[in-house]
Parts: structure tokens; sequence; C-alpha cells
């Protein structure tokens, strides 16, 4: 599996101008053979609270997209905002080559630190496709705090992918997350950050690729960029030549966790 992931500096609040440099995005990488690229978490208007600017009645996101993946044969993944009642959700798609919804993920956890549960109604289920032979499931940048979510995922997946708005001063909890949840949960990690930002907030980029043993296979730092990684490890090869996960105690943690 070829993927490639889009580290963008997002225009802020300007869907118009971040669908074309998405596009720029699609059509390298599917001058090179990618199966999969994939976006930052809202992806098209930046990390936003403000609701009634981001969000979508009619998924024109997905209506946008679907059209490159069908003229490009490419899978393409992006977050987009979809209004819920008085408030909104924050969702993360990836369409097939047909154009067809492959996975639509919901945020379970809203970051509540900088205010989002006030504007953002929390998911409530893990998602999961198929991308070659690939199984992938799908977090989104406050989740990657809780580690649980990685575990019960990975009982499927053997890729995740991790979209963000990450910020510049946690940069370091970024990295680090990202490693320990490849390790713990012996899968691909894909972390995929923006750049670019504001006076009142930065962000870091350092989109990259991790394996079940931790390694980083590829990292961008803190500019615009692609990278494009083949995905060709067997997973349950790694699992069986450390065997860690045969040794969780899931009734005992259910005991000490209530």
């Amino acid at each position: 599996m070829r993927v490639a992931l889009s580290q963008m500096d997002i225009k802020w609040l300007d869907k118009t101008a971040n669908y074309e440099k998405a596009k720029t995005y699609i059509v390298e990488a599917s001058t090179q053979k990618v199966d999969v690229i994939f976006f930052p978490e809202m992806s098209f208007t930046g990390f936003s609270m403000d609701i009634e600017k981001t969000k979508e009645q009619q998924e024109e996101s997905i209506a946008f997209f679907r059209e490159y993946a069908k003229e490009y044969q490419i899978q393409i993944g992006f977050g987009w905002v979809k209004g819920n009642g008085q408030k909104a959700e924050n969702h993360y798609s990836i369409l097939n080559k047909e154009g067809e919804t492959a996975l639509d993920y919901v945020k379970i956890h809203p970051f509540s630190f900088g205010g989002e549960d006030k504007y953002f109604v929390s998911g409530e289920q893990l998602c999961y496709c198929n991308i070659n032979e690939y199984c992938l499931s799908v977090f989104i940048c406050y989740d990657l705090r809780f580690p649980e979510l990685f575990q019960a995922a990975s009982k499927e997946a053997a890729v995740i992918l991790v979209p963000a708005n990450w910020p510049v001063e946690r940069r370091e909890h970024w990295r680090c997350l990202l490693r320990a949840r490849a390790i713990e949960n012996q899968v691909y990690i894909l972390g995929v950050n923006c750049v670019g930002g504001s006076s009142r907030l930065s962000y870091s980029g350092d989109s990259c690729v991790i394996d079940p043993w931790g390694n980083c296979l590829q990292e961008l730092s803190n500019r615009e960029g692609l990278i494009i990684q083949d995905i060709v490890g067997n997973v349950s090869a790694t699992r069986e030549e450390f065997p860690v996960k045969q040794d969780r105690k899931v009734e005992f943690y259910k005991k000490i966790l209530r």
C-alpha cells in the first residue's frame, strides 16, 4: 500500500483556496502511483470553533473530492465539519477510487481544553476500512491521548491514521505519543498534521510514518509537502515475533478502571 500524507498550511476558513491546494497534492500523488492520500484534521477550514462557517449541510467536501477520487483513481482521506442540531461533528472521511465513502469517523474526544466540547458532539464508534490488503482505522488529534481507543482498534486494524491540527508548543507530545501508540499496539501509525498558523497559534507539522517497532520511516518537519511511503510489512508477523498482546489482562483492567 502506497500512502501519501499531505502536510498543508491550511488557509483559515477559506475552503476554495484549500480545495485548490489539495487538488495539487492529489495530482502529484497520483503521478507517483499512490493508493491513498490523507489530509489533516478539518482539512479545508483549519481548527475553528466557528461552526456556522465550517459546518457543511450538503457535504460539499465529499461531493468535491468524489470527482477527484474517480478522475485520478486514488483514495482520499480528509477532515470536515457536519452540523448536528445546535452543535456540529468533527468528521474524517475516506473515499474509495469510485468516489464512495469507505469510512466516516466522528472524533470521540472533543478537545475540552480548547473549548471544542462546547461546539462539537462526541462520536460513539470506531471505524474501519480496507485499503488493499490492510485494515485501517482513524482517530483525530486529541484522541491520540487516549490509549484504550488504539488497543481496541488494533484488534482489527494494522494501520491507524491520526489526522491533526497539533500546535507547536506540544510537538514533543505528538511525536512521543505517535511512537508509543505504534509500539504498544504493534501497528503502523500515520500521523498527518498541518503547518503554519497565526500569531496566536502555530502548528508543528512533524507528519510521519511509524512502523510497529516504533521506527520512524519518514518525517516531515515544519514545512508544507508530501510524505510518500510504501507500507509493506506484515503486522501479524511482528506480533508473532514479539507476542506482547497475548499477555494483556483485559478482565483485570476492567476491574481497576471502573
